[in-house]
């Protein structure tokens, strides 16, 4: 009898190691950088869908598109009739039926694709929020978890000459160990949010690269490239055709060279965003791009950018088109967002609080404008969740290889109001930002706290994430959720860290656009004028606090947030905006405005 126990938990285990072989195998793989500049076939536009609201298409093998054999068959579903939804898009904005949705859609895109020989195939999505698993007719070719970052399958062996059928099975619920977890301040847009793609390479690749200056070096850029593929050993040239520049290289057997070169270079600013055509080549491939060359670093309690002194006049900004009420996703979405920092008097954009899509970021660094980019590590994470570091680390490699070459990129974020006591958070955070500085250390890197005590009109600034972090960065809502305790210009500062710089990264008071009847002085009534007046203190207090580098409201645009539900001046919106969700300025946005043209 013992012997037939263990022989069943020896199978068992065997079986258990089994599927746990097949999950890695179908996990997806980090996406290839600089996609807009690869062969390339878009698979937006319209796709078919199935809705299933209570979860049953697994169940039912929907990515079989089983069809009746005999007279006495019937199939209870299919992707044939109504209705269907655009890609890239979320399916909340499209169907009114999926407005409040959360759960389950099923995709379906059908493509004729003739693979030729020496090829490879790869499926790239922008982002699906949240949980993705995809089949190529008929089969699983794998799943990714993470609503904002990019990843990619390999289909070389698997796509067929002729027609070809893709079906995704998209999950927008929230999960309790997920990032962000179950409770976030924001519209949770589900679906194919952004732009899927063929990509086609050959068979040797040039996978990725960075090429960005040595940190603290004004004119020495250090880098590498990575090839993939049956031939890794190849020469590489990185050229700057402007600079008559020629950089060569070698890479090693695993597919690694080491870019190193000087020259002259005008370097990126807000006043002069500065790009140049920046070319690599292997032996068999060749990419594109364009990209900047600056510097960010903090010495001593001062922000240098190209190795002056930078005072950050930013807006958070969530990717949301106001006037549309869905996911911003295209360039024209991004525009009206990044316009709209502009006009403020914004040299930087805070894109709260995940990775935004990639056009945002480049068009951006086009305009001028510095970005902080944040992982969606937001407030109750289950840090003590076995599989939730590892996602912390997927996730954090999946925004930093998008991003690490787009210069306007100076902030990766990887926290915002997350709490010392809960479980396990500070030892993953502590752990993560070693692993950012590993794979990036040209940027500044932050968590944003909210642990501030306010007493007797002083602030006592702690949290043991601000040793591991570049910038003092405080979420305060004096004058909101806390009445001012004195006079505004009188604030004191205890800050555990005094030789820090330190940002205000949220600050502000919600009011409804055009809401001026009521009392001024009351809170209760989000009227212009109270917000008005908690800038007008805010910018007072912005005085008194040591080595201030920038501030960045809360928020540029009023969102949508279900948790918002005051029928009366919210209505499902979180009114903190500078501007309304039809881009009326509030009188709160002269106050900043005026402000940022001082400084």
């Amino acid at each position: 009898m013992k012997q037939v126990k263990i022989s069943i938990v020896k199978k068992l285990t065997l079986a258990f190691l089994s599927g746990l072989l097949l999950v890695s195998s179908l996990s997806a793989q980090t996406a290839m950088v600089n996609v807009p500049n690869r062969h390339k076939k878009s698979l937006n536009g319209n796709w078919q869908v199935i809705l299933d609201p209570i979860g049953i298409g697994e169940w039912k093998q929907v990515w079989q598109e089983k069809k009746p054999q005999k007279k006495t068959d019937f199939v209870e579903y299919s992707f044939d009739g109504d209705p269907s939804l655009k890609v890239p898009g979320d399916f909340n904005s499209q169907l009114c039926e999926l407005t409040w949705f959360e759960g389950v859609v099923w995709y379906k895109k059908q493509f004729n694709y003739s693979l030729q020989p020496g090829k490879r195939l790869f499926l790239h999505f922008g982002a699906v929020n949240y949980m993705a698993d995809v089949y190529l007719n008929g089969e699983k070719i794998g799943s990714h978890e993470g609503g904002f970052t990019p990843f990619q399958f390999e289909m070389t062996d698997k796509v067929k000459s002729g027609n070809n059928t893709i079906i995704v099975k998209v999950n927008s619920n929230r999960q309790v160990n997920g990032l962000p977890g179950t409770g976030y301040d924001w519209f949770n847009y589900g679906g194919i949010t952004r732009d899927v793609d063929l990509i086609e390479t050959k068979e040797t690749y040039i996978e990725d690269y960075f090429i960005q200056l040595k940190k603290g070096s004004l004119n020495r850029v250090l880098g590498w490239v990575q090839v993939d593929g049956n031939q890794p050993v190849q020469y590489i040239k990185v050229k700057i055709p402007e600079l008559n520049l020629e950089c060569k290289s070698r890479t090693d057997d695993k597919g690694r060279a080491k870019i190193e070169f000087s020259s002259h270079l005008k370097l990126w600013s807000p006043d002069s965003p500065k790009l140049y055509k920046v070319i690599v080549e292997s032996q068999n491939d060749v990419v594109a791009d364009s990209i900047g060359f600056r510097t960010i670093e903090v010495k001593g309690n001062q922000v240098l950018l190209n190795g002056k002194p930078i005072f950050l006049k930013a807006a958070n900004i969530h990717e949301e088109n106001p006037y549309k009420k869905a996911r911003a996703h295209s360039l024209v979405d991004d525009r009206i967002l990044l316009n709209a920092a502009k006009e403020l008097g914004c040299n930087m954009v805070r894109l709260a609080h995940y990775p935004h899509n990639e056009d945002m970021i480049r068009e951006a660094e086009k305009m001028g404008l510095m970005v902080w980019s944040e992982l969606p590590v937001y407030q109750h994470i289950q840090f003590s969740d076995s599989l939730v570091p590892a996602k912390l680390e997927r996730m954090l490699n999946e925004m930093v290889c998008r991003d690490k070459n787009r210069c306007g990129v100076i902030v990766w974020s990887l926290s915002n109001e997350t709490y010392p006591g809960t479980p396990n958070r500070n030892e993953a955070l502590i752990a993560l930002t070693a692993k950012c500085r590993a794979i990036d250390p040209t940027r500044l890197i932050c968590h944003v706290t909210n642990t501030q005590t306010y007493t007797n009109n002083t602030f006592n600034v702690w949290d043991p994430l601000a040793k591991y972090s570049d910038l003092i960065a405080i979420n305060e809502y004096i004058g909101w959720y806390d009445p001012w305790q004195g006079k505004p210009s009188e604030t004191k500062w205890q800050i555990a860290f005094p030789d820090k710089p330190v940002f205000i990264s949220e600050f502000g008071g919600e009011a409804k656009f055009g809401n001026n009847s009521a009392p001024s002085d009351e809170a209760a009534y989000w009227t212009e004028a109270y917000q008005e007046k908690i800038y007008t203190d805010q910018t007072a207090m912005f005085a008194t606090i040591p080595n201030l580098c920038g501030v960045c409201p809360w928020i540029l645009f009023d969102y949508r947030s279900l948790g918002r539900m005051n029928q009366v001046y919210q209505n499902g919106y979180n009114r903190k905006g500078l501007l309304s969700e039809n881009g009326e300025k509030k009188k709160a946005w002269y106050i900043l405005h005026e402000y940022y043209k001082k400084k």
